[in-house]
């Protein structure tokens, strides 16, 4: 959830029943080198949580699945063992007396800090959501990151909260930026332009942060200066409800533990690659060489939630970025918990908007590329065709409970909206520049 569109789809399930049987899964970390203890998402803690737990799992703090077990109350141990014990029975665990040199973990503890570290500019779009807000600085203002910058942009806010809690609380750590036009897109490219340090990454103010984050994104673009733009992990940071379990079921944020980057440069890329951006990673775990980023322009205006086209803009920025020659990479080392829509209601809501914002990112693409529409209308039924696959599969291979029915079909329908959304969008920031 973005803080930014609260409207309810016209259908939405019931929750009632659904809650009712579903239990809660307590969120945790464990790393195997202290087997003895877990942590609540972002390395805080620690917890002795009891029933059903969802624990990431990592070696060396290297993050290397996940991984399930359910505890009774009072016998921690136990059910740290039968975490441990699934670690090694379902996740590839390196063994370090065995281990070839090349197949060993390269460091222990959390991202160093590579040698001539670039400067990190950490931009936090918020909307009349302090509370969230708080809990989002406080983990990343956690970092062991040296050369980072942070840079509050407060969206169209209906109060001073955001305000008064970032120059009561965080006066000299955090930058106050107010961008008063409506709309996320809007609010990163404030965030954007203000940005000093040649790296720009965006966080919403509903995630928790490890506290290797910042390291994480800033030793992958040294690995590569092709590499442009770098998205990384998401996880659930709570599992408290049956929609939130369900858009773990669905899908999620995640796009899993193996690093990889893409290149249009490569012979055998994919060809829908340039237009499926949803593939590199998510908006709400991305990193920009800041330049390259305002190379293109940044987000589109038109784009993003709190516009009619609700979603998009940071497919637009992939698109953008990868189109314009440069390599885009995914880092699972960076990790954010991301907190999920708690009600079925939120949850087909989100998953719309999700349909919306793919559709009208496609419809951004043609605007500004028109070259593009072509090749976009031949490959789009394939495209559409692999997509219904895709989502059956990961449905078919989730651990979680059934997703709420007809959620597919929400995200069809607002991918046919997304273009219509989008023109509408268009339209609203014409007469907000006229108004201005």
């Amino acid at each position: 959830m973005n803080g930014y569109d609260r409207r309810t789809p016209a259908a939405c399930p019931r929750p009632a029943a659904r809650e009712s049987l579903y239990t809660p899964v307590q969120v945790v970390e464990l790393d195997l080198d202290e087997p003895g203890r877990l942590h609540a998402p972002g390395g805080l803690g620690p917890v002795d949580p009891d029933g059903r737990v969802l624990a990431l799992v990592r070696l060396h703090g290297h993050p290397l699945g996940l991984v399930e077990a359910t505890g009774t109350a009072g016998d921690p141990a136990t059910l740290r063992r039968a975490l441990v014990e699934a670690a090694h029975r379902e996740l590839r665990v390196p063994s370090l007396s065995t281990a070839t040199p090349a197949a060993r973990p390269r460091r222990t503890g959390p991202p160093r800090v590579p040698a001539d570290p670039p400067t990190v500019t950490v931009v936090v779009c918020t909307r009349n959501r302090p509370h969230l807000l708080r809990r989002c600085l406080d983990s990343l203002l956690r970092t062991d990151y040296p050369y980072v910058e942070v840079v509050v942009v407060d969206n169209a806010p209906d109060d001073d909260d955001a305000r008064e809690l970032v120059l009561g609380r965080y006066a000299d750590r955090v930058r106050y930026l107010r961008e008063p036009v409506r709309g996320v897109a809007r609010a990163r490219n404030t965030g954007l332009a203000a940005a000093r340090g040649e790296i720009c990454a965006f966080a919403d103010d509903d995630l928790v942060v490890d506290r290797g984050w910042v390291t994480a994104l800033a030793e992958a673009f040294r690995a590569d200066d092709r590499i442009a733009c770098v998205t990384g992990l998401v996880l659930p940071a709570e599992l408290d409800t049956a929609a939130q379990a369900a858009l773990e079921s669905y899908g999620g944020y995640s796009r899993g533990f193996a690093a990889r980057s893409w290149s249009a440069r490569d012979e055998d890329a994919d060809p829908l690659q340039r237009f499926s951006a949803g593939r590199f990673g998510s908006g709400a775990n991305m990193a920009f060489r800041t330049e390259v980023l305002r190379s293109v322009d940044g987000f589109d205006p038109a784009t993003g939630a709190g516009t009619p086209a609700r979603g998009g803009e940071e497919l637009y920025a992939f698109f953008s970025v990868y189109n314009s020659g440069h390599d885009i990479a995914y880092q699972p080392e960076a990790i954010v918990w991301h907190s999920h829509p708690r009600t079925d209601e939120a949850l087909a809501r989100q998953i719309f908007n999700f349909g919306v914002g793919f559709g009208a990112y496609l419809t951004t693409a043609v605007a500004h590329r028109p070259d593009v529409l072509a090749d976009l209308l031949r490959r789009l039924p394939r495209g559409l065709w692999r997509w219904q696959v895709a989502r059956r599969r990961r449905a078919a291979g989730n651990r979680g409970p059934e997703p709420v029915p007809g959620l597919g079909r929400r995200e069809l329908q607002g991918l046919v909206y997304g273009p219509f959304g989008y023109l509408c969008s268009v339209w609203h920031q014409r007469g907000a520049r006229i108004g201005a």
